[in-house]
């Protein structure tokens, strides 16, 4: 499979950002859930991960899983980290964080 600009911009593309999205979103849920114990965080960040799946497999049925997962880890760890500075206010804690975000 050779990538071109054309390839880049192609459904699995769209479904691996969508992946990294409602990843997002489970992840948020299930940290909600983690310092709150209630449960409706549990079934929202579950639900999220099952919809994570259902994109990882539209996203396979187009082209193979170097491809997707490298695009996924790619696309997850950018907009996560991103995510994560603007919504929830997070920062690097210390250099064990920032290493950890350079590797």
């Amino acid at each position: 499979m050779s990538l071109t600009l054309s390839s880049f911009f192609d459904n699995t593309f769209i479904n691996v950002i969508l992946l990294a999205i409602v990843e997002i979103y489970g992840d948020f849920e299930l940290e909600k859930y983690a310092h709150t114990l209630q449960y409706d965080h549990l079934v929202k960040g579950t639900v999220g991960y099952l919809t994570v799946v259902y994109f990882l497999v539209k996203s396979l049925m187009s082209s193979n899983i170097l491809y997707v997962n490298l695009m996924w880890d790619g696309a997850s760890a950018l907009v996560e980290t991103i995510a994560a500075m603007t919504i929830l206010g997070e920062r690097f804690e210390s250099v064990e964080h920032i290493i950890g975000a350079a590797l």
